[in-house]
């Protein structure tokens, strides 16, 4: 069984977060500037603002990354997940997907929002399984988003976020 880690975004990691989205993005989609400027610039794009940007290790390797981009002082958009081809299918997305959550409560957000397109199936269903709702959609930034969910990350859906073992997620 592999060992899955989530730890926090350095700066040596920019080449992975940038390399990991742009595989998806240009697989699916067109690079948009706001693409560019975000996977080029995570620190000036992300963290200022009061982001956060997990990474995920398999087996001492870095294998995929999240982040959390600040919308207001209690919302937070859900972004920029990929994991890297060689280790799909082992859990690290669902992982992520929980350690950005905790991490999103822990900056302070009430809730968290996401965009998406129709065509990531596998994607909304691992949304739609952490407790994400879908809700319309309104004017977005990204041209490729049809989908928008939110969830809350104080309703009890996701209280058991905080009762995971730190033997899976450590920072």
């Amino acid at each position: 069984m592999s060992t899955i880690k989530i730890i926090d975004y350095r700066p040596q990691h920019q080449p992975y977060f940038e390399k990991f989205n742009r595989y998806w993005i240009e697989k699916y989609f067109v690079m948009e500037p706001v693409d560019e400027y975000v996977l080029t610039n995570p620190d000036e794009a992300l963290l200022k603002p009061g982001g956060a940007i997990l990474m995920a290790t398999c087996d001492g390797e870095i294998a995929g990354t999240v982040a959390l981009r600040k919308v207001d002082d209690s919302t937070f958009e859900f972004t920029k997940m990929a994991v890297d081809n060689k280790f799909q299918r082992r859990g690290i997305a669902e992982s992520l997907s929980h350690a950005s959550l905790r991490k999103a409560k822990e900056l302070g957000a009430q809730t968290v929002i996401l965009y998406s397109n129709s065509i990531l199936t596998a994607a909304i269903r691992l949304y739609e399984k952490l407790g994400f709702e879908h809700v319309p959609v309104g004017i977005v930034e990204y041209k490729r988003s049809d989908v928008k969910m939110k969830i809350d990350v104080s309703d009890l859906k996701t209280i058991a976020i905080e009762q995971l073992s730190n033997e899976k997620f450590s920072n």
